[in-house]
């Protein structure tokens, strides 16, 4: 079946209803897998999937050369976004969050470079920083636009309330969050705020890492898969919620499609301002998740997978990384 991927709006800009996230290809989920990666970035082009999201800290900074490399002849197709916002030693070590306008000015000129790109279609904050008002971030941010670097602004893993005083001082195109059958804690009030102020969403981890796709087993990860580290999928608490992925099995039996179709679709249920980026590595999976695009779930098949977030137990992050969410 030949699939047709439509377009949805992020605020301004207009995207494929559904992205690809890159980050897997250079870190996190174990050893990198560029050449696949590359592989699954041009597949997803082929397909309609345009919308490719990236990060100066992915690698670091080698994920974003692997994505420039492999939009570099396809770069008047893509919606190319990457994020920025911290600092880094001199091994390039993760120091902690930095959302000063020197910081900005810096990581943009270093992510044209590695992209090999004269603009950035949207570029977020990629944690808030609480020692920095939102306004001068936000503020250097929009220089970034004016000066024609950058297309659209956005922000990742926001408060509601800093997402106003954000919009506030220069218009947010997109917010980035974790989303999913497993995490929805942005319904409370981050999304009805974007819903009010015309700000699109895009839900990162939406297959709830891979463990909503039912493939993923948490004794098999090895050490250098950052998994290992979350507390929602090791102990007694990865226990309990991987048994609630049969629930995303009956429903995609019912269908004839797979778990992972199921879970995307559910999520690009929520509205037409909401843009997916599920990550992978493999072509294959890329072909595979735009089947979801066509799974449409019945009323029944949505109250039954509501329910699984009130059953889902742990933190989404290691303690350490908690506190830099909802800044």
């Amino acid at each position: 079946m030949t699939i047709t991927i439509p377009r949805r709006r992020l605020g301004g800009l207009e995207t494929s209803a559904l992205g690809l996230g890159c980050m897997g290809i250079s870190s996190a989920y174990g050893p990198p897998s560029e050449e696949s990666g590359t592989a699954a970035i041009r597949r997803a082009i082929d397909l309609g999937i345009t919308f490719m999201d990236t990060a100066e800290v992915y690698g670091p900074l080698r994920n974003e050369e692997v994505v420039g490399a492999a939009i570099r002849d396809r770069r008047a197709e893509v919606q190319l976004a990457t994020k920025w916002g911290f600092k880094f030693d001199e091994n390039m070590q993760r120091l902690g969050v930095d959302g000063s306008p020197a910081n900005a000015r810096r990581a943009l000129e270093g992510s044209l470079k590695r992209l090999g790109v004269d603009h950035i279609d949207l570029w977020y904050q990629h944690r808030v920083d609480p020692g920095v008002p939102i306004e001068e971030t936000v503020g250097a941010m929009g220089e970034a636009v004016a000066a024609g670097k950058v297309r659209y602004i956005g922000l990742s893993e926001a408060s509601a309330a800093t997402i106003r005083r954000a919009h506030a001082t220069h218009p947010i195109t997109a917010v980035q969050s974790e989303y999913s059958l497993f995490e929805r804690g942005v319904e409370r009030d981050v999304l009805p705020t974007l819903e009010e102020l015309g700000i699109g969403f895009v839900p990162y981890s939406p297959l709830g890492r891979g463990f909503l796709t039912g493939t993923v087993d948490a004794q098999s990860l090895g050490d250098d898969d950052f998994r290992k580290t979350v507390p929602r999928f090791t102990g007694e608490d990865g226990e309990r919620n991987a048994r609630l992925v049969t629930i995303v099995r009956e429903v995609a039996a019912a269908h004839g499609v797979t778990p992972a179709q199921v879970a995307l679709a559910w999520v690009l249920s929520r509205g037409e301002h909401i843009v997916p980026i599920p990550g992978t590595t493999k072509a294959a999976r890329v072909d595979e998740n735009a089947g979801a695009l066509a799974v449409r779930l019945t009323p029944a098949d949505v109250e039954k997978l509501d329910a699984i977030a009130d059953r889902t137990t742990g933190d989404r992050y290691a303690p350490a990384m908690m506190g830099l969410l909802n800044g």
